[in-house]
């Protein structure tokens, strides 16, 4: 999986420490994160302004996105929804550096889940390692197919604006431009409900 510059592109980016991540490069597009704009043409927005989720709403910074009941079951519509609910969560880490939610909705053995909750944890846009429009957004989510083991694959296209990374205070900042990109997801099921079981980022 590769990733970007910014939180989610380089969390799940550098979640390439599993097999569905493939390379982190500063000009691969971030995975799970940061993340995106509209369908077509993403917007680039100034470093300070502030990021919206896939929704279009304010970005979240008291409370982490609730699972929409559209998400709840086993069905492909709900595999869908969950699998944009899981973004809002990956962009609420990033804004964060809360990765709990995430982890929640995640299968204990997703590595690349945990290597993306640990790097919100260290960069993220509370502390300042994160600043514009880093936010990922969910354009579509396309070859939803449920597998004989019980698991769902499928594939959802992601784009994101520009955005500014600082892995530390005295870091370089790395500046990512608007990109898009799509993210192979594995889901598995788990209490009657989605979770996330593998994520890979691919180049766009």
């Amino acid at each position: 999986m590769t990733t970007r510059n910014r939180p989610r592109p380089l969390l799940l980016a550098c979640l390439a420490t599993t097999t569905l991540l493939t390379a982190c490069t500063t000009g691969s597009p971030e995975a799970g994160r940061p993340n995106t704009n509209p369908p077509s043409t993403p917007t680039a927005t100034s470093s300070n302004a502030t990021p919206t989720t896939t929704s279009g709403t304010s970005a979240p910074t008291s409370a982490p996105p609730s699972r929409p009941s559209a998400a709840d079951g086993l069905t492909l519509a709900a595999a869908e929804a969950f699998i944009r609910h899981y973004i809002d969560l990956m962009n609420y880490a990033s804004q964060t550096g809360d990765g709990a939610p995430l982890l929640a909705a995640s299968e204990s053995g997703c590595e690349g889940c945990k290597q993306y909750a640990a790097f919100a944890a260290k960069v993220n846009g509370a502390n300042g390692g994160l600043s514009g429009d880093y936010f990922e957004r969910v354009t579509e989510v396309t070859e939803l197919v449920k597998r004989d083991s019980g698991h769902l694959g499928g594939s959802a296209k992601v784009t994101v604006g520009a955005y500014t990374t600082k892995e530390s205070p005295t870091a370089q900042p790395v500046t990512s431009t608007p990109a898009s990109y799509t993210e192979q997801i594995a889901l598995s099921p788990a209490g009657g409900n989605w979770v996330m079981y593998e994520i890979k980022l691919e180049d766009r």
